[in-house]
């Protein structure tokens, strides 16, 4: 996949043009100002859209469980896919409340589902091994996960993917990838996630710094995506890079999207214009994570479940930064006059 850079400075120019010559003082909107520019070089146009966005949720199981770094049983994972599908999570009232479609994707959950409505079956395993002792996947099976992924964004037909997962013992995973990734101390990439304790956080420190140790030759990012990933995160990062070969805005979640970004982000630096950031979480090390990115996320609403929720959340946003470039008035078109030089 080849990912091309949205520069393009003589249509920059007419954004910028287009947006200051609205019937307001210059910059008052402010993100939203920096939002419709940004869709409109995704876009590749002026006349920018917010069409049939949906959010893909990926649910996968990881080894890394069974050292006891997760305050719920692995039957969560599965328990809450089910959820998903009877329309009772988070993920399902705030994408409805936006008109979001919502696809569930079983990347690698422990559980066997059979044929079901509403669930698309793309299981490469039943979890991923144990990082703490050998690596989470084979190289292959990654690279299998990631192409995985991209069919899947192939197949979304609107221009806004946002991106959510499940999975028990995620968390270890992103928090692994994270320092991996932008060497960050792993005691600043650990926190609470399904809600450890002090004690309990510190136990999921120790069993990383472990496994970093073990696992010291993984290096490059394809190699440290199959250590330390699991199989939702890394057919994520093969769905966003796909997605941004498309040209389509890229909603970025919380802590464990965002570690599936940063691996797809060695893999094609590019992706980041694609990308909006709906909102910091509460987990700790996001904020890091992002800083690591240079990102600026439109919301901090001390956020931690995951689901892609701050995806469906930050869709008025999009909507609102397209509204107000297309529909709002010029000074010239209201009669209405210019501050004064």
């Amino acid at each position: 996949m080849s990912i091309t850079p949205t520069r393009n400075d003589a249509l920059a120019a007419q954004l910028d043009h287009a947006i200051n010559n609205k019937t307001k003082p210059l910059g008052s909107l402010g993100v939203l100002e920096a939002l419709a520019r940004q869709i409109g070089l995704i876009q590749n146009t002026r006349d920018i859209a917010i069409d049939r966005p949906t959010i893909l949720v990926f649910a996968a199981d990881h080894g890394v469980v069974a050292e006891g770094v997760s305050a719920y049983p692995q039957d969560v994972t599965w328990q809450m896919v089910e959820n998903f599908l009877a329309g009772g999570a988070a993920i399902n009232v705030l994408a409805a409340q936006n008109n979001c479609a919502l696809r569930v994707i079983d990347a690698g959950v422990n559980h066997d589902f059979g044929a079901r409505d509403g669930l698309t079956d793309r299981k490469l395993a039943h979890g991923t091994r144990n990082f703490a002792h050998e690596p989470a996947m084979s190289r292959d099976l990654c690279q299998t996960a990631l192409a995985a992924g991209a069919a899947l964004a192939a197949e979304v037909e609107g221009n806004v993917v946002g991106f959510g997962e499940m999975g028990i013992g995620n968390t270890t995973a992103a928090a692994a990838l994270m320092h991996k990734l932008t060497g960050v101390p792993v005691a600043q990439c650990v926190g609470a996630g399904t809600g450890l304790s002090v004690e309990g956080i510190l136990h999921k420190q120790r069993v990383i710094e472990a496994a970093v140790a073990r696992h010291a030759h993984a290096t490059e990012p394809l190699d440290v995506l199959a250590t330390f990933g699991g199989l939702e995160i890394a057919m994520m990062a093969g769905a966003m890079l796909k997605a941004a070969e498309l040209r389509k805005v890229l909603l970025i979640d919380g802590f464990i999207v965002t570690s599936a970004l940063l691996a797809a982000a060695r893999i094609q630096p590019a992706i980041l214009d694609y990308c909006v950031f709906a909102h910091r979480s509460n987990e700790h090390g996001h904020q890091q994570m992002l800083a690591a990115l240079d990102a600026k996320p439109l919301m901090h609403l001390d956020l931690r479940l995951g689901e892609g929720t701050g995806c469906a959340l930050a869709l008025p946003l999009l909507h609102a930064a397209a509204n107000f470039l297309n529909r709002m008035a010029t000074f010239e078109s209201a009669h209405v006059s210019e501050k004064s030089a």
